[in-house]
């Protein structure tokens, strides 16, 4: 009986501890993400690489000024499951322009 009992609880933590794990993952892949866009932004490139770094379903967003640029990459995880609202994981990174031709500002 006690079993039947326990069960359940064991589940539904064994999900929880999954998602936590997940939303870490996605987490650093969000902040290597943007460090690549930031930093290709800074040097005047189109940053490929970030879009490659980013977890499936990321949007990435650059935006700077004259001295910084600031790149925001977003994803949703799941939570226990796809019928549950996820959480939305973020990694920002801020990289100094570089000297040499001004890049298209508010590029994506």
């Amino acid at each position: 009986m006690e079993l039947a009992a326990g069960l359940p609880a064991l589940v539904v933590l064994m999900f929880a501890g999954i998602t936590a794990v997940t939303a870490v993952v996605t987490k650093a892949q969000c902040l290597d993400a943007a460090r690549e866009a930031a930093l290709a932004e800074a040097r005047g490139e189109h940053s490929v690489s970030a879009a490659r770094t980013a977890p499936d379903g990321a949007d990435i967003r650059v935006v700077g000024d004259r001295d910084s640029v600031t790149a925001t990459v977003t994803v949703r995880v799941r939570v226990l499951g796809a019928r549950l609202p996820g959480i939305r994981v973020v990694g920002s990174a801020v990289a100094a322009r570089e000297p040499g031709p001004q890049p298209i500002e508010g590029r994506r």
